[in-house]
């Protein structure tokens, strides 16, 4: 199966060419401002948003060294010790 495309019509009047790709050229430049001013809102609001939220996390009550001190630190688990010198079964 072969797609055809139908021939652009090529306006060969020479005023019109020229007006064609200055056209051409003022929409790709009015899209990459565009872009340009999407990225700088996104960055910007990205920005706010982690500031805001470090914010809100700084305004929460730390507990005090009391109530810290009851709390243990550990981490909890099942720890198997692998020796080098024979192959590992995993289960």
């Amino acid at each position: 199966m072969r797609v055809v495309l139908p021939l652009l019509h090529r306006r060969r009047h020479p005023l019109a060419q020229a007006l064609s790709v200055v056209l051409g050229l003022i929409v790709v430049g009015v899209l990459m401002v565009f872009g340009l001013v999407m990225a700088g809102v996104l960055a910007v609001g990205g920005a706010l948003w982690l500031v805001w939220r470090q914010w809100k996390r700084s305004r929460i009550a730390v507990p005090s060294a009391a109530k810290r001190a009851h709390q243990p630190e550990v981490l909890e688990g099942e720890y198997v010790v692998i020796h080098s010198s024979r192959p590992v079964a995993h289960h």
